[in-house]
């Protein structure tokens, strides 16, 4: 048996809260967390349910097992049962916790190396928990960070202070990635699990193509343009619609800069492959859905308010443009305006048909010169 110096323990709080940049009760509290799994480990089993609580003022540390009071024990590490249990508490009663109180005095080598691999853990929970309380304030803005590990199913980028995560779902669909590689990412939340906390970061969503434009296009900041809607299948096709606050500005152009050069600023950060259609939101939801379609033609919108539908008439030779490959045109258009499009093919307009001529025979003919000469 080897001593547990308590003594150095709740000396080692203040330092370790100044090393690691933590509350000194979250410190003493994985300490009390390892005191407690180290005794679980010399003196228990673990179904019991074991707290510790240690006292700095004089460098002691108290057990407490707790154990339900039952009718019946079935696991007399975990349950008591109500006649034991009033000989520690007369006023006992089932369902109340009993609980049994042990000094602290030393422990096995492996119950020490238990306790110290709990504070190392705990400890970095802690840390972890700490750092992203800082990103908390980043949620919605884009970082720049660097690769760090590529596994199937998530990108793992350093951020410098914390780790986040791109998962499948956030990346652009056929974007290639290096390890150390630097990288701009979108903050999105924070993902709260039994695990603990994560960062989840993106590449893929709506919010980083409307972020990187305001990074281009000045005039969002001053509000003489608007971000209205945006639609986006990431590594395939964005649809944005935008509108000017200010007469005279054209939003379209703004968004998209002399010689393009705003769009194409957006496009060299999330690749050449994914097309951007840039177009201006109108507060006329027939007008809207149009330019939506962009670039196909539309003949006619027809609108039912009730079910947020709308059946779209288009010629012929725009149906498979106004669909789009696979569908994407008009499933983008759909979430831009937020009403679910039917694309209808226009029927065809009859030509006019001209009444035949009247074939004159020649006798009709010759009397009608006649007659003239006779005039």
């Amino acid at each position: 048996m080897e001593e547990l110096n308590i003594k150095q323990l709740t000396l080692a709080v203040r330092t370790i809260a100044e090393e690691k940049n933590l509350p000194e009760e979250t410190v003493l509290a994985v300490i009390e967390q390892a005191i407690a799994a180290a005794w679980r480990r010399d003196n228990g089993d673990r179904d019991q349910d074991v707290r510790s609580e240690l006292n700095i003022n004089n460098g002691t540390a108290v057990v407490f097992v707790m154990r339900e009071v039952v009718e019946e024990v079935g696991s007399p590490s975990a349950e008591i049962s109500l006649a034991d249990a009033k000989k520690v508490k007369k006023d006992a009663k089932l369902g109340d916790i009993i609980e049994d109180k042990h000094d602290v005095v030393s422990f096995g080598r492996v119950a020490a190396q238990t306790a110290k691999q709990v504070v190392l853990q705990r400890l970095r929970e802690a840390e972890r928990e700490v750092v992203l309380e800082e990103y908390q304030d980043k949620i919605g803005t884009v970082v720049n960070g660097i690769v760090q590990r590529i596994e199937p199913r998530v990108i793992r980028v350093d951020l410098g202070k914390a780790t986040g995560i791109i998962p499948q779902g956030e990346q652009i669909q056929g974007e290639f990635y290096n390890v150390g590689g630097r990288i701009k990412v979108f903050i999105k939340e924070i993902e709260r699990d039994n695990r603990g906390q994560q960062l989840i970061l993106s590449r893929g969503n709506e919010q980083f193509v409307e972020y990187l434009f305001k990074q281009e296009v000045p005039e969002i900041e001053t509000g003489a343009v608007e971000v209205k809607a945006i639609a986006r299948e990431a590594g395939r096709r964005t649809k944005i619609a935008v509108a000017s606050t200010v007469p005279g500005i054209d939003p379209v152009g703004t968004f998209v800069g002399g010689h393009g050069t705003r769009v194409q600023a957006v496009m060299n950060e999330i690749g050449d492959q994914e097309k951007i259609d840039i177009i201006s939101f109108d507060k006329n939801i027939e007008q809207f859905i149009k330019n939506a379609l962009s670039p196909a033609e539309v003949t006619k919108v027809v609108i039912d308010e009730k079910t947020k539908r709308a059946t779209v008439y288009v010629d012929e030779s725009q149906q498979s443009i106004a669909i789009g490959r696979a569908g994407q045109n008009v499933r983008l258009a759909s979430r831009l305006t937020g009403y679910e499009l039917d694309i209808v093919q226009s029927a065809p307009v009859p030509a006019k048909v001209s009444a035949p001529a009247k074939h004159k025979n020649i006798e009709d003919s010759l009397i009608e010169a006649v007659q003239e000469i006779a005039e």
